[in-house]
């Protein structure tokens, strides 16, 4: 991990341009529908194990090590009991950084096949966005028939390393569904490939190329230009506003931060900052120990967390950011963090709101969104996002 601070600004280009790629739209995908029984079983965009889902047998990355049950922490039993039953299957980490290609395999091997991937929708396209620093495959989710609405740039948790368009293409197409609005996924670039602060400079470049060619080539009302992202991919949206706003962009108008990972200072100082990274530290999936291994890929690649692009709280001023909605779980170690980062928006005159989920952990918008009381979350996101 370097310890020069980065300070990265993205030049402004008007020749951004969408190349599209010709992809079938899965069968089935012509009605809107909204069951919050959908295809949001994609593995954890979080540091933690892929879940097992009930009856499953469990597909472990090649160099994970199993801990016997009998070692394993009780569960809380406020948590939700569905929950409960798959994190009784997760062993505890060790801290030790994961196997890349393990844990990307063993998420992919849980992706719905495309004629079940659900809530459906009109249409979903593959795309690439031709940004400032170059190419960038975006996914994009069209809510219903009509011309023009505004737009979600979503970014993909991960731990910078793992997730994809696929892993988290049933969270995009619940945003779409409940908000109403076009989504467009972004597939950044991830460490270790590629170092920092490439995957940001792909998120940056594809909201600016969305600003800018949004109206002709996603319908854009030139309304509503919302960024969104979960956990790491929180991190993404955290800091693209601030990247906004130093470059002189007023555009975007809202921001969704559903359980960011906003200080990736992990050190003992750092953890002690924050009260549910201690009492949240083992036995709910993501666990305090697992923060350092997973996100060793993103800051050894030259992230710093006194760097506000990497852990956005450290931002100074955060006056003149867009509107938040900040979406945390009461088991998760990054809740606090998460909420003391809408406190300071709020400090800074910032309007910002936070949900907490009395019964879920880390990751549960991706990974138990099924259970309807939790897909709910969705639903606030699209009353967030359309109260102007």
């Amino acid at each position: 991990m370097g310890s020069q601070r980065h300070h990265h600004r993205l030049p402004r280009e008007g020749s951004h341009r969408l190349l599209t790629t010709s992809v079938p739209v899965p069968p089935g995908d012509g009605a809107l529908t909204r069951s919050p029984r959908s295809s949001l079983r994609a593995p954890s965009p979080c540091p933690s194990p892929p879940p097992v889902l009930p009856r499953t047998p469990r597909k472990s990355p090649p160099d994970e090590r199993i801990t016997p049950m009998s070692q394993q922490p009780q569960t809380d039993p406020r948590i939700h009991p569905q929950i409960a039953e798959i994190l009784a299957h997760i062993p505890a980490s060790d801290g030790s950084a994961p196997s890349v290609e393990g844990w990307r395999g063993a998420e992919e091997s849980r992706v719905p096949a495309p004629a079940e991937r659900t809530p459906q929708l009109p249409r979903v396209r593959d795309a690439v966005a031709a940004a400032a620093h170059g190419d960038v495959p975006v996914r994009i989710y069209t809510p219903d028939e009509r011309e023009q609405r505004g737009v979600i740039v979503y970014f993909h948790g991960g731990a910078f390393f793992s997730g994809s368009l696929d892993t988290h293409d049933g969270a995009a197409r619940a945003l779409a569904a409940e908000s109403g609005l076009t989504v467009v996924s972004v597939g950044y670039r991830r460490v270790p490939e590629d170092a920092f602060p490439a995957g940001l400079e792909d998120c940056y470049g594809v909201l600016r190329w969305t600003a800018e060619h949004g109206s002709e080539q996603l319908g854009w009302d030139g309304g509503t230009l919302a960024v969104a992202g979960d956990s790491s991919g929180g991190t993404y949206a955290a800091a693209v506003t601030g990247m906004a706003r130093d470059d002189g962009f007023e555009g975007i108008t809202h921001q969704v931060l559903l359980y960011p990972s906003v200080d990736l200072d992990f050190t003992e100082a750092g953890t002690a900052r924050y009260p549910s990274r201690t009492e949240n530290a083992t036995g709910y999936g993501l666990e305090t120990a697992g923060l350092v291994g997973h996100n060793s890929f993103y800051l050894d690649s030259g992230a710093d967390p006194a760097d506000p692009l990497v852990s956005p709280i450290r931002r100074d001023d955060l006056s003149g950011l867009p509107k938040g909605l900040v979406i945390t779980a009461q088991f998760d170690p990054l809740r606090d963090e998460g909420e003391a980062y809408a406190a300071r928006l709020r400090q800074a005159g910032v309007e910002a709101t936070v949900s907490r989920y009395g019964s879920a952990n880390h990751g549960f918008m991706v990974n138990f969104a099924w259970i309807p009381e939790l897909y709910q979350a969705f639903t606030e996101v699209g009353r967030f996002l359309n109260q102007g």
